[in-house]
């Protein structure tokens, strides 16, 4: 144990107080198709691209005012990236100088950057073409990171996959498709418990097993569990990351309601997030929690408000802070 953490809060891809800055503006393949001249369809999705780029590090020194220090970029930076008719398609040369002004400005300003592919990204899939197009994917997302200059290791988020009506015969899909993964690909990966299929134990089943990273979401714990005693089981969530250069990570949200429980209300309870503080405080020396509700940035600072209030919190700066012990 350690004396005290430092909890860092991050929140996700978009800001609700940063107006016209939208890092997920796409283009349809049907609109593409429908642009006579391919060539100017094409300039048209880089520009796009760019823009998105350029709206990434806008937030990013939005960010930077607030002193927050952990975002998850959109997974929607270039549209069509990845679809099978633009095959040869070097957007990545054409969003070059984009992409290194965001990874610049990150590590000059110690930034933890990473990723959530969309949830059609499933490893567990026993049909070869969604496992290959899942793969490919993850090449992309690892191939934005190189091109910012970020180190891939555990920069992309997952969830384990689709259980098929036999949740044993999937973590063993997922166990036997992850031999087929790309090294490169494998590292860049952390594994997150989900709301509905694969609890904490199945991630760290997995976690433990293939040297996989392990994202506590509480919310999904309370929503989909095996065990509702997740403290009995947070030293083994720690295990997972001890050959990781990153701190751990987890994600906060709160429930809409009690009739809708998996949905993530617009702001973080800051009771229902302080049970968890507690009980993990001084386990590690620093963990970084990514917001995952709807009011997204304004969701954090209503939450740092919120805890600046208790004679328990020791506030470090806009987004970070200590449990006093």
């Amino acid at each position: 144990m350690t004396n005290s953490t430092l909890f860092r809060l991050g929140y996700v891809a978009m800001s609700v107080n940063v107006k016209n800055c939208s890092p997920s503006q796409t283009m349809t393949y049907k609109r593409f198709q429908q642009i006579e001249d391919k060539e100017a369809a094409v300039s048209r999705l880089e520009r796009i691209a760019e823009s998105n780029f350029q709206n990434s590090l806008r937030l990013l020194k939005h960010n930077l005012a607030h002193d927050i220090k952990f975002f998850r970029l959109s997974s929607r930076l270039v549209p069509l990236a990845t679809h099978e008719e633009l095959a040869g398609w070097d957007y990545l040369e054409a969003i070059r100088d984009d992409m290194r002004a965001v990874g610049n400005f990150a590590q000059k300003h110690n930034m933890r950057l990473d990723f959530h592919p969309d949830h059609f990204v499933v490893l567990n899939s026993t049909k070869d073409g969604v496992f290959n197009a899942s793969v490919k994917n993850l090449i992309h997302h690892a191939q934005l990171l190189k091109g910012m200059g970020i180190d891939l290791t555990h920069r992309s988020v997952l969830h384990v996959g689709g259980t098929y009506k036999n949740k044993p015969r999937a973590l063993e899909q997922f166990i036997s498709n992850w031999a087929h993964v790309p090294a490169g690909i494998q590292k860049m990966l952390m594994i997150e418990n989900d709301d509905k299929s694969f609890n904490l134990q199945d991630c760290l089943f997995l976690g433990e097993k293939l040297g996989i990273p392990v994202v506590f979401d509480y919310h999904h714990h309370l929503a989909n569990h095996e065990d509702v005693n997740w403290e009995s089981h947070w030293d083994r969530v720690i295990g997972t990351w001890e050959s990781s250069p990153l701190p751990l990570k987890m994600h906060i949200s709160s429930p809409k309601s009690d009739q809708a429980f998996r949905s993530h209300a617009d702001f973080v309870d800051s009771d229902m997030f302080m049970r968890f503080l507690k009980e993990v405080n001084g386990s590690v020396p620093q963990m970084d929690c990514m917001i995952e509700a709807k009011k997204k940035d304004s969701a954090l600072f209503q939450l740092m408000k919120d805890l600046k209030d208790r004679e328990d919190i020791e506030v470090v700066d806009e987004a970070s802070f200590y449990v006093k012990t």
